[in-house]
C-alpha cells in the first residue's frame, strides 16, 4: 500500500488495488477532495472484490458499492472511506463524465457521512446534493447532480 502525502494534512490515501495508478493523479485528487470536505478521513483506493467482501460483511450486500464509509474507530481518530475502482469507473462512464470527477464526488460523499449528513430523506437528500456541489466546486468539478447535455 502507498500513502502519498495529501495537500492539507487531512487525509491519508491508501492505494490497495495498483490498477488506481492509471487514473491520473487518482490519490492526490481523493486527498483534495477529503480535504475540501474538511472532515479527518483515511480513503482506500480499493478493487471491486474488496468492497464487495467489506459490503457484505458490514452490510449484508453481497455485491460492490461505489462508496463505504467507516465512523471513527474512537474520538479523534479519523473515519474511512473506501471505494471500489470498477464500479467507480463503471458508474462514471454510464454517467459519461470523468472517473476522476466521480472519484472526487465519491470521497466527498463519504466525507460529509462522516460528518453526519445522510440522504434518507428528501430534504436530507437535497442538502447533501448541495453540499457536495458546493465542495466540488472549489475543486472546480461541475456539479454532478446538473443534467448535462447528451
Amino acid at each position: 500500500m502507498n500513502a502519498p502525502k495529501p495537500p492539507s494534512g487531512d487525509a491519508a490515501i491508501l492505494i490497495a488495488d495498483s490498477a488506481w495508478r492509471r487514473l491520473p493523479r487518482a490519490a492526490w485528487l481523493a486527498a483534495r477532495a477529503a480535504s475540501a470536505a474538511g472532515v479527518p478521513a483515511t480513503v482506500l483506493l480499493a478493487d471491486d472484490r474488496t468492497v464487495r467482501r467489506l459490503n457484505a460483511r458490514d452490510r449484508g450486500r453481497d455485491k460492490p458499492t461505489n462508496v463505504l464509509t467507516y465512523d471513527p474507530p474512537a474520538p479523534g481518530l479519523p473515519g474511512q472511506i473506501v471505494l471500489a475502482l470498477g464500479v467507480v469507473r463503471r458508474e462514471a462512464a454510464a454517467a459519461r463524465r470523468p472517473p476522476a470527477h466521480h472519484l472526487a464526488h465519491l470521497v466527498i460523499h463519504g466525507a460529509l457521512h462522516l460528518a453526519g449528513h445522510d440522504h434518507i430523506a428528501p430534504g436530507e437528500a437535497r442538502r447533501m446534493e448541495r453540499a457536495e456541489a458546493r465542495l466540488l466546486a472549489r475543486l472546480r468539478i461541475p456539479n454532478p447532480w446538473k443534467p448535462r447535455p447528451p
